[in-house]
């Protein structure tokens, strides 16, 4: 009874250890398993955060570089409008966008002083002009029994004159209409006995316009004696 009971024992322990072998390999070959499937999923997810974070990256980029593209494009097109529309450039004043008026002297010249007639350019535009260089005059005897005489305003000053729309501006024409040859009865008639001037603005054909007397009123007369008259700087009056 011994001897058969005994062997019995240890076949019995010899399963046992064996049973509690094979679960041991399992639960490390579980383990294993699993920590393998935790290295294969944590190093799967930075490839997987990578490619996510990408088009992230992209639209930040593009949302980035759309407002920059933007303001220059805008910035740019201001400038562009500002430089075409010519809002620092004022036109020329001409014969088209000005009125003339030539007004004889109130008097006569002596010896202190010359006869004095006006000129005046009035701006009929709706927008300002600038006057840029001489002013000419030119007067010619309506019986033709002289040379027409002519005078500018170089010498009296010639710089950049801006008109606003609707306002003026004056010079005064210097002369002398005492003929100091002949008998007292022909002292103040002059060679050059003219109803209308012709004036000519900078870089314009110009303009031939009827002399009015000193008050504004029709019927004056631009007498000169002499070769020569001068014309004065304008002014705004």
């Amino acid at each position: 009874m011994r001897t058969t009971t005994r062997p019995t024992l240890l076949a019995v322990g010899a399963v046992a250890t064996l049973a509690l072998s094979l679960t041991a390999c399992n639960d490390v070959s579980g383990t294993q398993d699993s920590g393998a499937a935790g290295t294969s999923a944590s190093a799967a997810a930075p490839s997987g955060s990578t490619s996510a974070s990408a088009p992230a990256a992209a639209a930040a980029s593009a949302a980035a570089s759309a407002p920059s593209g933007g303001k220059t494009s805008t910035s740019g097109g201001g400038k562009t409008s500002s430089g075409t529309g010519g809002g620092g450039v004022t036109a020329a004043c001409t014969t088209k966008n000005t009125s003339v008026a030539f007004l004889q002297s109130s008097g006569h010249a002596s010896d202190a002083q010359p006869a004095a007639a006006t000129l005046k350019i009035t701006n009929s535009s709706g927008a300002p002009c600038t006057i840029v260089g001489p002013t000419t005059v030119v007067a010619a005897d309506d019986q033709g029994k002289a040379s027409p005489v002519s005078g500018d305003n170089s010498t009296a000053g010639s710089a950049a004159v801006d008109i606003p729309a609707g306002a003026a501006v004056v010079a005064d024409v210097l002369y002398n209409d005492v003929n100091g040859e002949g008998t007292a009865s022909a002292r103040y008639t002059c060679p050059v006995q003219a109803s209308h001037v012709k004036v000519a603005l900078p870089k314009d054909a110009g303009t031939t316009v009827n002399v009015m007397k000193a008050n504004g009123s029709p019927g004056g007369v631009f007498s000169v004696c002499g070769t020569e008259f001068k014309v004065g700087a304008f002014a705004a009056r």
